[in-house]
């Protein structure tokens, strides 16, 4: 913060003579990137170029619709997840393809690789006296499988079943060859691994179709055998003979008893057409007879010629009682011919009912056939089942074991991945890039000498200039007093009076304001600053964080308080100002009047800091008033006073605390070592002032010896203390 002793050391960066500086050393600059990048490009040229080439195989499954083996459907084939890709990586890479490469390639003659597996001089001469292992041929194949390691990338490109596989030599025909080699290694291994599990599968067939037939054979003679000794004969639709006799007999017995039931029916009708002498010729079954159907034609033929002889004859007459004769002759045989009809039907019914009774036995022994069949027949079906079991597993191994011989015989065995990007020479080395590099490399020196020189120029202090703050003169002041910056420093009016009360004096701007002056008594030395300044260049000479004023003559001279921080905020400082006067006019003064929330409401914890703060209307100062908060209620957190102090010191330059007419007592709460007491006086010379003084000098707020010896308008106290006035001598 802006402080007097420190302000003068307070600088800005001059951008202009920072970027004046990189002109004027431009051609140096230009000069060395030059050199850095001739360097550059000289190295670049030394390195031997490499190439590298790609080649990129896909896991996808090989088989066809008509080579796929039976059974399995296009959605069964597998599909690898990314571990399973990852294992194909890992595959790809392992010592044992690569080793295989290494030798179908020659690589073990390489110069390129075999260059790190040649034991060097001393390594042969310390093995030579047994101080060192013999270097032998494994070693060097490791050698040799380790640099080809080195130089082979395998990954898989994400979200695909794609891999690639890319290898960097010296050779770009190397480059090529190997990444080639090693797909189709991959290749050949994955259709020996398939050709392998197919001989496997083949030989675990064979013994196992042997066993199962020996199996099923056995299975399907104990079905016949069982059959046999059970006699268990199948009828029709593949039932036992005894449940399908069984089934028929129980149908002829439903029909006896209906024929029987019917047989009764009638022979019951006739019966009681005859008991009660109604006429039987019009029975369904008595009509059905011929002999009834002719006798029923002569009578109804007698009964015509009755009928007709009646017109023209008596009833006594002998014709027509022969006539009737002859009808009731008719009528009795027909009666008789009924009782034969009966007789018939009720024959009818016993044979029904001896029939009923022989199927009802027969029915009875069929049954106990029946059931014993189907206890039988559950031994049978599990004996069936099993055998059935058998014989679908033999056909199934069989079916297995038929294509898994045609592939192993005709060798179609595809392997599940495609090379569908093959590795070709490479015309231009990856490495070095010699003109991109060198373009980098001019573009990185330029930018590292500007950095640099710029630096230079920042740290040697050519592109510094001090900061434009607004500061007052400090007038010099004796050692003694830079020493000892906790004494008081005394405000007095000059000429003018203060008003006597704030109501006389309203809140106004600095220019505004009353001018306290110290009075001039030296003419040779006429002063340059009022005692106000004065007082504001000790203030910032001494570093001071806080300054305590007291008031013994209260608001009167408080008004000196309000003159002095809008002083030192026009100088630039950040300062504010607390009024702890206890009549709260200070604030008032400074913000038109307004009662607003303030250092009460801080104490008491109603308000936070945002909320008490506020800005002077006629500077740019800031002012904490007294605060709308019982004063009796704030003051029971007086304990808190320091911790607001120290916040509001470690945000503002200058912390101004006027504590009105405070005690040596109350003024231990807001002064410390790092504090500034000031004494606001406006009657230097009364009596109560001069006691208000003595009791503070008394409570060890200032040595007399220690006082910075100033002239005119002093304060003579009784003991012989004297407090000079703030006008220092020029």
């Amino acid at each position: 913060m802006p402080r007097a002793g420190s302000v003068d050391s307070d600088v800005d960066i001059d951008i202009g003579a920072l970027f004046a500086s990189l002109w004027q050393n431009r051609v140096r600059v230009l000069l060395g990137a030059v050199l850095l990048t001739l360097l550059a490009f000289l190295a670049l040229s030394l390195i031997s170029p490499k190439y590298r080439a790609e080649t990129r195989i896909l896991i996808e499954t090989r088989e066809s619709v008509f080579t796929r083996p039976t059974g399995e459907q296009g959605d069964d084939r597998p599909v690898l997840d990314q571990e399973g890709i990852k294992s194909q990586v890992e595959l790809i890479g392992s010592s044992d393809l690569l080793k295989r490469v290494i030798a179908k390639l020659d690589l073990g003659n390489n110069a390129e690789l075999a260059a790190g597996a040649e034991p060097s001089v001393i390594k042969r001469l310390l093995a030579g006296i047994g101080l060192a292992a013999d270097p032998d041929a494994t070693a060097r194949d490791d050698y040799i499988l380790q640099a080809v390691r080195d130089r082979l990338v395998v990954y898989s490109v994400q979200n695909s079943r794609v891999i690639v596989i890319q290898f960097s030599s010296k050779d770009p025909t190397i480059s090529a060859a190997v990444p080639n080699a090693i797909a189709d290694e991959y290749v050949t291994t994955q259709q020996a691994s398939k050709s392998q599990s197919n001989a496997d599968a083949t030989g675990w067939l064979e013994p196992e179709i042997a066993d199962l037939s020996k199996r099923v054979k056995d299975a399907e003679a104990k079905v016949a055998a069982y059959r046999s000794s059970s006699d268990l004969l199948i009828g029709q639709n593949n039932a036992v003979l005894a449940t399908q006799q069984l089934s028929e007999l129980s149908s002829e017995l439903s029909r006896v008893r209906a024929n029987k039931a019917a047989s009764e029916a009638k022979a019951a009708s006739v019966r009681t057409a005859l008991a009660k002498g109604g006429p039987v010729e019009a029975l369904p079954d008595v009509m059905a007879s011929p002999l009834i159907q002719r006798l029923r034609e002569r009578q109804v033929q007698l009964n015509n010629d009755i009928a007709d002889l009646s017109a023209s004859l008596l009833s006594g007459h002998p014709r027509i009682k022969a006539l009737r004769s002859q009808l009731a002759d008719l009528n009795q045989q027909i009666r008789l011919e009924a009782r034969k009809v009966l007789a018939g039907l009720e024959s009818e019914a016993d044979t029904a009912r001896l029939r009923e009774t022989e199927l009802t036995r027969s029915l009875n022994g069929l049954k106990a056939q029946s059931s014993k069949a189907g206890e039988e027949e559950v031994e049978l079906r599990a004996l069936e089942r099993e055998a059935a079991a058998q014989r679908q597993l033999l056909e199934s191994y069989l079916t297995r074991y038929r294509e898994a011989s045609s592939r192993t015989d005709r060798g179609y065995l595809p392997a599940d991945v495609r090379i569908f990007s093959r590795a070709d020479k490479p015309i231009e080395p990856y490495f070095p890039k010699v003109l991109p590099m060198t373009g980098a490399a001019f573009v990185a020196s330029l930018l590292i000498l500007s950095i640099g020189t710029l630096l230079s120029a920042l740290f040697s202090g050519r592109a510094l200039r001090p900061a434009h703050t607004v500061v007052a003169k400090v007038a010099p002041v004796e050692a003694e007093a830079v020493r000892q910056p906790s004494k008081p420093v005394v405000l007095v009016p000059a000429t003018e009076t203060v008003p006597t009360s704030h109501k006389e004096q309203p809140s106004m701007p600095v220019a505004a304001a009353p001018v306290f002056t110290p009075p001039v008594p030296n003419v040779e030395h006429p002063a340059d600053h009022s005692g106000i300044a004065v007082v504001a260049d000790r203030l910032m000479a001494s570093g001071a964080a806080r300054a305590v004023v007291v008031s013994p003559e209260g608001d009167e001279a408080s008004a000196l308080t309000i003159l002095l921080v809008r002083e030192l905020a026009d100088r630039g400082v950040r300062v504010v100002l607390l009024d702890m006067t206890g009549s709260g006019e200070m604030g008032r003064s400074m913000l038109d009047g307004q009662e607003l929330a303030g250092m009460t409401d801080l104490l008491a914890s109603e308000r936070p800091f945002s909320e008490v703060i506020h800005a002077d209307h006629y500077s740019q100062a800031e002012i904490i008033p007294l605060g709308t908060h019982d004063p009796v209620k704030a003051m029971q957190s007086i304990g808190r006073l320091p911790m607001i102090l120290n916040a509001l010191q470690s945000a503002y330059d200058l912390v101004v605390v006027d504590s009105g007419p405070a005690t040596a007592d109350e003024l231990k709460h807001i002064v410390d070592d790092g504090s500034e007491l000031v004494m606001s006086l406006v009657n230097p010379e009364d009596e109560d002032v001069k006691a208000i003084s003595m009791a503070i000098f008394d409570g060890g707020f200032i040595k007399p010896e220690l006082l910075t010896p100033f002239r005119d308008g002093s304060l003579e106290l009784d003991d012989g203390v004297i407090i000079r006035t703030a006008k220092h001598l020029d």
